[in-house]
This record gives C-alpha cells, sequence and structure tokens, in this order.
C-alpha cells in the first residue's frame, strides 16, 4: 500500500484513517478491540480520536475511546504499528475548555495516561479558540514537542483565516506548524473545504484527514427515505442536512459509479476523496469488522477520470 506524508511532518500514513469516534459510544470494548484488530490488519495504521469522545452519552465521562485505545494498544503491542491521533481543546468537564497553554498541558497528561502510550503522533486542536492568542497555543505545543511528549501537531475546523494566520506565526516565532487540517469534507460537503481551504493547504503544504468522509453514513446509500432514519443513532443528522434532492442526485451518481466499478457507495465516496491531490487520509468509522473491510477495500479502488467527473458534477 502506497503510504502519504502527514503534511511537512515526515510521519507516514496509509491513505485511510480510522475514526475512533464510535469506540465507547456505538461500539463496545470488545468489538472496538476486533475493529482495531481488523484495521491493523488491512495494513492501515492511522487511528483518530480525541478527548472528548464521548462524553455525550449517558454514564461517560470523556476519553472513552483513548482509553479503549489504550487498552487494546497495552494488550496487543502493535504501538510501533499504528500513528495515534487525538485532540485537545472542546468541553470534557462542565465549562472548561479551549486551548490555553495551562489547559493544552494538562489534557496532555491525561491523553498520554489513557491512551497508555509516551508520545502521541499527532495532537490536534479540536477547534479555534479566538479567546487566547495563537501565539499562546503554538508555543504550548512547542513545548510538548521539545519534552517529545508530541511528534505533530494539526488543526480541526479552523477556517482558512485563521489556519494561514496560525502558519504565520508559527514562521515568525519558529514555532512548530499545524501539518494537519481536519475539516469536514466529503462528497456533498464540499464548497467550505474547496473555496479556500483547500487552496491553502495545497500551497502550504499542509496534509488534509477529513472527518464526516461518508456524510454521517448518507453516503453508504442506506439512507434513501425517511423510512430509513431509524437504522442509527445518525438519522437525525441526515434527515437535517442530506435527505434532499442534492442528496439523491449524489447517490443516483454513487449508485451508478458503483455498478461500474462493482463497488459499494462508500467504497466509491472514500476512493474520490483518497483521488483529490489535497487529501491525505478520509476518516471513517466501523462498528464492526464487516463495514471495516469494505472501507478498507476503498484504498484499492482507483476511479477513472470519467468516473470522478460523473462524481464532481452531480455533487457540484
Amino acid at each position: 500500500m502506497k503510504m502519504r506524508t502527514l503534511g511537512r511532518s515526515g510521519i507516514e500514513v496509509a491513505p485511510l484513517a480510522l475514526g475512533g469516534n464510535v469506540f465507547g459510544w456505538t461500539i463496545d470494548e470488545p468489538t472496538s478491540f476486533r475493529v482495531l484488530d481488523g484495521f491493523v490488519g488491512q495494513g492501515l495504521n492511522l487511528i483518530d480520536t480525541a478527548d472528548v469522545y464521548s462524553v455525550w452519552v449517558p454514564g461517560n465521562k470523556g476519553g472513552e475511546s483513548e482509553s479503549i485505545i489504550g487498552k487494546w494498544l497495552k494488550q496487543t503491542g502493535n504501538r510501533a504499528r499504528v500513528v495515534i491521533a487525538t485532540k485537545v481543546g472542546l468541553e470534557v468537564e462542565p465549562g472548561i475548555k479551549g486551548l490555553s497553554r495551562e489547559y493544552i498541558l494538562k489534557s496532555v497528561e491525561r491523553s498520554l495516561n489513557r491512551l497508555q502510550v509516551d508520545v502521541i503522533d499527532l495532537y490536534q486542536a479540536h477547534q479555534d479558540d479566538p479567546a487566547t492568542p495563537l501565539e499562546e497555543t503554538l508555543g504550548a505545543f512547542a513545548e510538548l514537542v521539545s519534552q517529545k511528549k508530541v511528534r505533530a501537531i494539526g488543526a480541526s475546523n479552523y477556517s482558512a483565516a485563521r489556519l494561514a494566520e496560525a502558519l504565520k506565526v508559527s514562521r515568525e516565532l519558529g514555532l512548530p506548524r499545524y501539518e494537519m487540517l481536519q475539516p469536514n469534507y466529503n462528497l456533498y460537503d464540499r464548497a467550505d473545504f474547496e473555496k479556500e481551504l483547500e487552496p491553502l493547504c495545497i500551497r502550504e503544504g499542509v496534509g488534509v484527514i477529513p472527518y464526516y468522509s461518508l456524510a454521517a453514513g448518507f453516503l453508504t446509500g442506506k439512507y434513501r427515505s425517511e423510512a430509513d432514519l431509524a437504522k442509527s443513532a445518525r438519522g437525525v443528522k441526515v434527515k437535517k442536512n442530506y435527505l434532499n434532492e442534492r442528496g439523491l442526485r449524489v447517490l443516483a451518481a454513487l449508485d451508478k459509479v458503483a455498478s461500474e466499478y462493482r463497488a459499494t457507495p462508500a467504497k466509491v465516496a472514500l476512493a474520490w476523496l483518497m483521488a483529490r491531490p489535497s487529501i491525505t487520509a478520509p476518516i471513517a468509522s466501523a462498528t464492526n469488522t464487516a463495514q471495516l473491510e469494505e472501507l478498507a477495500a476503498a484504498t484499492r479502488l482507483e476511479l477513472s477520470p470519467d468516473a470522478i467527473a460523473t462524481l464532481n458534477a452531480a455533487s457540484a
């Protein structure tokens, strides 16, 4: 499998990342372990999680996903085979969040402990914090890099203007720069990323690992009418954002291309992302090993220019 580099960090990853948001939410620990085993077994290596996963579940406190990954790493000894990406900045405890130096330095220790690792490969700001100067945030990340607790840093949910400003601050002050952007981007949600963020990332050599790569499951084709919305916890989001005329047009194009390649809509949607020059590795979640195998198969699907053009036109 051809590997790709996370920005200019030198860290090499396979072209598909595993989303850890489902661990401790829609799948339990034993199932999570099976998915993780299968992921590594497919020759894939980038696992994305966050300290806030999955605080929204009744009875959870946050950190459940990191804890499950940590237990799996300890049980299997697979640390050297994976690249671990996690995030900081969202509210884990009531009223406590942001990207201040104090909060980052406290949060990283908790994540390291839950993950049971000495170093986090990619530590990401989960969302912009306008209340904290970029110099302070990037300075805190610099401390962690110098202490060898973090290898590279990234940003999630940043606007093009703020990402450009952060890159400028890093350059001028000699601080580590964001090597990776994690935006919401898929075959349906295109405009926000493609207008300003994508050109910036290409120009600056910033890698991209988009989340919602399958549009909360919509691009798998399992939601085609309101009767399908009860199939998962994401049904409400699908109804609100995707189940409309344009969404159905995108599904029709996916069906057409999938039929030509004897593939599934999910494979095609991920292959479309992987073919985009700006994308390093789309993030996708799996709740069982069968789903995982389908997602992994997308790394072996190379779409023709005509197929890509069909998908582009339908989702324009």
